[in-house]
């Protein structure tokens, strides 16, 4: 179906009768069975919205086998990151009272999805737990040495994933989703090059089978951690800046999801930004090859290394609005279904646009088909800026 002969925003009476339209197109011969949601962080801040998110998930898993890949809540990363550099800056007082204030705030979260009683004091145990292995490598004995930091900042960044894993895990409970939450760590096997470790995908995809498939097999949702793995000594690594994409295709590849859904907060792929052109006009449609060669010149429509990993299996791949989930939003597939003489047009334009991808760094870049330049990272904060650093984040 050409992008020139898709509908207005679907009108649906309930967010499962949208999701089995938009999954049941009309390129579809066969019932898909299985589907991977990766939420970003926008979607998953505070306990309102991962209920919401619970409930797309709900609705999804009444036809399908549904696996969740997610990302840290929205500036949870970066609050992590700076943790790091006031480590590496000798601010061991000023990080330990952040991260105690980060462990406070999921602490929060878990009282406002308000579990039953036995379940909040199940997953609260789970968090505290956390928080103290949070909390030993937030206030180190003895400041990191050069070689140690970027390991340690590894480290700590994992923390907002599996912060994450655990709360909606809880949600999808509370949904009526019978759901555990799965470290990435324990399967995606990676390079020894932090904070832009490779995965190395036939390793990965061999461990993350013989976890994740009994889990389907025993009606479990399993909601995995994006952007971490660990070496082959079981160090953590991280996939890198925007790799939030990267982890839900790697997973999906993982459980040969036929279709990849990238929650988000528009409506898809847009040829501007819409949040600052009126003109702005929502692509339907897009080929792996189109899509690949927006981001090859340039575009950070999806992370590059996603559309290989759709394409050897021809895994559809959505962008979707979690907020607004009766729309549409932008399919990414096998040809013929995109118009070659509009990829050509974008290509030309550099005018394409999507919304921030939340990646677990928190650096949320535009899907859009702009050329981005970015600027050097500070070197870290000194002690009397640790704290405005921190509250800033990245919203």
């Amino acid at each position: 179906m050409s992008p020139e002969a898709q509908q207005e925003p679907l009108a649906e009476p309930s967010n499962a009768a949208a999701l089995r339209s938009v999954f049941n197109t009309q390129s579809r011969q066969t019932a898909k069975d299985v589907l991977a949601f990766k939420f970003g962080g926008s979607s998953l801040f505070g306990a309102e919205r991962m209920l919401h998110a619970a409930n797309l998930v709900r609705d999804a898993a009444l036809d399908a086998q549904v696996a969740v890949v997610v990302s840290a809540m929205k500036g949870v990363t970066d609050r992590l990151l700076a943790i790091a550099r006031a480590l590496e800056a000798g601010c061991r007082t000023d990080a330990r009272r952040d991260a105690e204030q980060l462990l406070r705030l999921h602490m929060q979260v878990l009282r406002d999805l308000q579990l039953d009683p036995q379940e909040q004091q199940r997953v609260e145990r789970e968090l505290h737990f956390l928080g103290k292995d949070f909390l030993h490598d937030a206030s180190p004995e003895n400041q990191p040495s050069v070689g140690l930091r970027a390991a340690l900042q590894d480290r700590l960044a994992s923390y907002g994933e599996r912060f994450s894993a655990r709360l909606f895990a809880a949600a999808l409970e509370k949904a009526g989703v019978p759901a555990v939450p799965v470290s990435s760590s324990e399967f995606v096997l990676t390079c020894e090059t932090f904070r832009d470790a490779r995965p190395q995908i036939d390793e990965t995809r061999r461990r993350g089978r013989e976890i994740l498939l009994p889990l389907f097999a025993a009606d479990l949702v399993p909601v995995v951690t994006g952007f971490i793995g660990s070496t082959r000594d079981g160090r953590v690594t991280t996939l890198g800046r925007n790799s939030s994409d990267f982890s839900g295709a790697l997973i999906a590849h993982v459980v040969d999801a036929d279709e990849l859904v990238i929650w988000t907060d528009v409506d898809g792929i847009f040829t501007a930004n819409p949040r600052e052109s009126e003109e702005a006009k929502l692509l339907h449609e897009l080929s792996y090859d189109q899509a690949h060669a927006l981001a090859a010149a340039g575009a950070k429509v999806l992370h590059a290394k996603v559309l290989p990993l759709a394409a050897e299996t021809e895994m559809v791949v959505w962008v979707r609005n979690t907020f607004n989930p009766q729309f549409r939003g932008t399919r990414i597939g096998p040809p013929p279904v995109a118009s070659a003489k509009l990829a050509e047009g974008l290509l030309n334009s550099y005018g394409c646009h999507s919304e921030q991808s939340e990646s677990a760094s928190a650096d949320e870049r535009s899907r859009g088909i702009s050329l981005l330049t970015v600027g050097p990272a500070s070197d870290g904060p000194a002690c009397s800026q640790s704290q405005n650093s921190i509250s800033r984040g990245a919203e």
